[in-house]
C-alpha cells in the first residue's frame, strides 16, 4: 500500500462503538524494519512519526472522535467535572519574591487559565497587575514560563511558551513604566535571562526547519549576550562548544554580576561547569569541574568564595567552597558534609544557610550558620514539601508548605528566632480532618524496601474492596514528594485510595537510589511498581478489579511496561505523554538527553536487547491475554516526548488481541507535554482521566 495512503472520509465514518466492542480506526501497516545487531525489528507505524501529514491527521481525528464518544457515555463524567471545578475554584497565591524593595507574586482568582503576576511595595498594600498571561491569547494557550529581574531593579525579562511547546520567547518589561521594550528573543529553550549590565545572557538554537519545529533533533545550542534596545541578530555569541552539538549550555550570573557560569549537560548524569570572571574584560572561561557523571551547581558567591552543591564524592550531596581566584575542582574544600539523607535544596537567606534534606521522600529543612555549623531544624506541619523565598542579606523570609491533605500554605519565617507564622492559607471546600495520609514500606522483588504514601478516608475498611489509583515515576533522579491536588479529592471522597509510590530511579534516597533504576537496572523500577500493587492486594486494601495505574512521561513508560508485564493486576491504566518506543526515542527533539538514564539501542547488543525486552511498544501481548482498560494521552505540540510514541503504541494495542476492554487514545490540540496548560484544558483532561479509571474500577460516585 502506498506510503502516503490517506484514510478516506467514508472509512472514518464507519468507526463506531458497537455494544462493548469498539471498531478502532484501521491504521495502515507498512513494511518497515530496522536491523539492530543482527535482529530485525518491524516498525509498521513508522509513518506516524511524521505528524504533519494528512494521513496522521485523519487517524488522529478518527481516534479522538471514538474516544470522546466513549467518554461521553460515562454517566458521572459531567458531575465529576463539576465537582472538580468547585474544588479548584479558590484563590491561589504563590510564594512572594522580594526584589529591590518590591514584592512580586503570582495569583489565580480560582479558575483563570493562567496565574497573573502582581507587584506591590507593601505586603499589606494594594497589589497591581504587572503581567497577565491570560491577555496573551484568547484560550489561555500562551503560558508564562519564567521571570527574571535585572539586578539594578529596572527591568524584568519573562519567557512564554505557546501551545505547550518547550520553545520559548523572551520579552522585557520596563518596571518603572510597566511597558514592554522592543526586545524579543526567539528559538530559546530551557533558558531564562541571566542579567548582566544593560542586557542578559540566554541560550538558543538556530531557527529549525519549517514544519519540523516539534520533531527534529535539537542541536547546537549556544549562549548569547543580548544588549537591550538591539535586535536578536546583533546579539554576541558568548559561548559554544561545536564538539558536542547535542548538549545543553545554560548561563548563570551571580547577583553581583562578577561571574558568568556555564553549565554543560546532556551526556552524563551530571554536568560540566565553567566560569568566566566578568570583572576582567579579557578573561577566558575556566573549567571548574569536568566529570559530568556528577552534578555541580553554584549556590551563592559571598566575598571571594563560591559556594556549590555537588554529589561528587557524596551520593547524598554536600556543600563545597571554591576561591574565585582558584576555581578548579582540585582546590575545592568541604563546607557542609554529606548527611544520611539526600540534600535536595540549598540557599543563603537572612545571613544564614538554609538546607533542605529528604527523609523518606519528605522534606526537612535546617538552618546553618556561615561557618557551616547546624543551628536548628525548621518545624514543618507534617510530612510534605517545602520551598523557601528570600535574599542572602534580607531577614524577610517566606516558605510554602504542602502535603496530600494540606493545601499549599505560605508561612513567614523568622530565621533568628526559628519561628513560623501563617501568612496566607487557602480556603477550600474540603474537610481534610475526615481523611488520613500514611507512609508504608514494602519489599520489592530483590528485597529492597520501597516507600509508598497512601491517602484515604478515615472510615475506610481494609476488606479488599477499595478502589486504588497507583501513581509512580521512577527516573531521572526526580523525587515524588507529598503535595496537594484538588484533582484527587473526588476520588478519595468516594472511597478511593490515592497511592504514590517512590520507585528506584528517582532521587528520594540520593544518587544510589537513582543509579539502581537506570539503564541495565531499569527493570528494578517496574519490579518496585509491581510489588506495590501486590502489597496493596495482599494487605487487603484492594483487588485487581479495583486497581488502576497512572504515570506521565517517564511515568508513562512505567505504566506501559508494567501493564505489559502484569496486565492481571489492574482494571485501568493511564499512560500519559509516555516514552513508549525505547528503540527510537533518542532520534527526536531532546530525546538524546535521556540516554544517561536509559542507554540507547545503538550502544551495544546488550543494551539493545535490554531495551527491547521492556519497551512498551514492542512487548504488547497478542495472544488473547486480557489487558486492563487503557486511556493513552498525548498532545499535538509535545516536543519533549513527541506524540509518535503514543500514536504507535495505541495503533499496536488496538491491532493486538488483548481482550475487550477499551484501548483508547486522547490527543490534545494546542497543547504540549503538560507545562503551562490552561486551566480549562486541565479541568477537562483531569475529569476525563479520572472518570475513565473510576468507571472501569466499578465506582458509582456521588457528588
Amino acid at each position: 500500500m502506498n506510503k502516503y495512503f490517506f484514510l478516506s472520509v467514508m472509512t472514518i465514518g464507519l468507526f463506531a462503538c458497537t455494544g462493548n466492542k469498539i471498531n478502532y480506526p484501521v491504521a495502515e501497516k507498512q513494511d518497515v524494519k530496522d536491523n539492530y545487531f543482527g535482529t530485525e525489528v518491524p516498525d509498521p507505524y513508522r509513518w506516524m512519526e511524521d505528524d504533519t501529514t494528512r494521513q496522521v491527521a485523519a487517524w488522529v481525528q478518527a481516534e479522538n472522535s471514538i474516544t470522546q464518544e466513549y467518554l461521553r457515555r460515562i454517566p458521572f463524567r459531567d458531575a465529576l467535572k463539576e465537582r472538580m471545578t468547585r474544588l479548584s475554584d479558590y484563590e491561589k497565591i504563590g510564594l512572594p519574591t522580594k526584589k529591590n524593595g518590591h514584592y512580586y507574586f503570582f495569583k489565580n482568582d480560582g479558575l483563570q487559565n493562567q496565574s497573573v503576576l502582581y507587584t506591590t511595595d507593601r505586603l499589606d498594600g494594594q497589589p497591581k497587575v504587572l503581567l497577565d498571561p491570560n491577555s496573551l491569547s484568547e484560550n489561555g494557550t500562551v503560558a508564562l514560563t519564567g521571570v527574571s529581574f535585572s539586578n539594578n531593579g529596572k527591568y524584568m525579562a519573562y519567557t512564554i511558551a505557546r501551545n505547550g511547546s518547550d520553545w520559548q520567547e523572551i520579552y522585557v518589561i520596563d518596571l518603572a513604566s510597566g511597558q514592554h521594550t522592543p526586545d524579543l528573543i526567539l528559538w530559546s529553550k530551557f533558558s531564562e535571562a541571566a542579567w548582566c549590565g544593560d542586557g542578559f545572557y540566554y541560550s538558543a538554537y538556530d531557527a529549525p526547519e519549517a514544519g519540523k519545529e516539534y520533531s527534529n533533533v535539537n542541536e547546537n545550542q549556544k549562549i548569547y549576550y543580548h544588549r537591550l534596545g538591539t535586535s536578536q541578530q546583533e546579539d554576541v555569541l558568548a559561548y559554544q562548544n561545536p564538539l558536542y552539538p547535542k548538549r545543553f549550555y545554560t548561563p548563570y550570573v551571580n547577583e553581583d554580576e562578577t561571574m558568568l557560569f556555564v553549565f554543560e549537560a546532556g551526556a552524563g548524569l551530571g554536568n560540566r561547569l565553567f566560569v568566566k570572571d566578568l570583572r576582567k574584560a579579557d578573561s577566558e572561561f575556566v573549567e571548574m569541574a569536568s566529570d559530568d557523571a556528577y552534578e555541580y551547581s553554584p549556590i551563592e558567591i559571598i566575598g571571594n568564595t563560591i559556594y556549590l552543591q555537588t554529589n561528587y564524592g557524596a551520593p547524598n550531596y554536600r556543600i563545597m567552597k571554591a576561591d574565585i581566584s582558584r576555581p578548579q575542582f582540585k582546590n575545592w574544600t568541604e563546607f557542609v558534609g554529606e548527611q544520611p539523607q539526600p540534600l535536595s535544596g540549598a540557599a543563603f537567606m537572612g545571613g544564614k544557610l538554609l538546607l533542605t534534606y529528604s527523609r523518606d521522600a519528605a522534606d526537612h529543612a535546617y538552618v546553618y550558620d556561615l561557618e557551616g555549623r547546624l543551628q536548628f531544624e525548621v518545624a514543618l506541619p507534617t510530612f510534605g514539601s517545602v520551598g523557601f523565598s528570600g535574599d542572602k542579606d534580607d531577614k524577610e523570609i517566606f516558605y510554602a508548605f504542602s502535603s496530600f491533605l494540606y493545601p499549599s500554605t505560605i508561612f513567614r519565617y523568622d530565621i533568628d528566632r526559628n519561628e513560623s507564622e501563617v501568612y496566607l492559607a487557602p480556603k477550600i471546600d474540603f474537610k481534610a480532618d475526615n481523611y488520613v495520609s500514611e507512609q508504608v514500606f514494602f519489599a520489592s522483588k530483590d528485597g529492597t524496601l520501597i516507600p509508598m504514601f497512601l491517602t484515604y478516608r478515615k472510615d475506610l475498611q481494609r476488606d479488599g474492596s477499595n478502589p486504588v489509583y497507583l501513581y509512580g515515576y521512577g527516573g531521572f533522579n526526580i523525587s515524588l514528594n507529598p503535595g496537594f491536588s484538588t484533582w484527587r479529592l473526588p476520588f478519595i471522597e468516594n472511597g478511593g485510595i490515592f497511592a504514590m509510590v517512590n520507585l528506584r530511579g528517582g532521587g528520594e534516597y540520593g544518587d544510589k537510589w537513582h543509579q539502581a533504576g537506570i539503564k541495565m537496572n531499569k527493570q528494578n523500577v517496574f519490579d518496585d511498581c509491581i510489588a506495590a500493587a501486590e502489597y496493596l492486594i495482599a494487605e487487603k486494601y484492594t483487588q485487581p478489579s479495583k486497581m488502576s495505574i497512572a504515570g506521565g512521561s517517564n511515568g508513562g513508560l512505567l505504566v506501559g511496561a508494567v501493564v505489559n508485564q502484569r496486565p492481571d493486576l489492574f482494571a485501568a491504566a493511564l499512560p500519559m505523554v509516555g516514552v513508549m518506543d525505547m528503540l527510537r526515542y533518542h532520534k527526536f527533539t531532546i530525546g538524546w538527553n535521556w540516554a544517561s538514564d536509559y542507554g540507547t539501542s545503538e550502544d551495544s547488543p546488550e543494551m539493545f536487547k535490554y531495551l527491547y525486552s521492556y519497551s512498551p511498544l514492542h512487548n504488547i501481548k497478542n495472544d488473547g491475554t486480557p489487558y486492563p482498560a487503557i486511556l493513552i494521552s498525548t498532545a499535538d505540540h509535545d516536543d519533549r516526548v513527541v506524540p509518535a510514541h503514543s500514536f504507535k503504541y495505541a495503533a499496536t494495542l488496538q491491532a493486538a488481541s488483548t481482550g475487550d476492554a477499551p484501548k483508547l487514545i486522547m490527543i490534545g490540540t494546542d497543547a504540549g507535554h503538560g507545562s503551562g496548560k490552561p486551566m480549562s484544558k486541565v479541568l477537562q483532561e483531569q475529569a476525563d482521566n479520572w472518570a475513565f479509571v473510576m468507571y472501569h474500577m466499578g465506582m458509582k460516585p456521588r457528588f
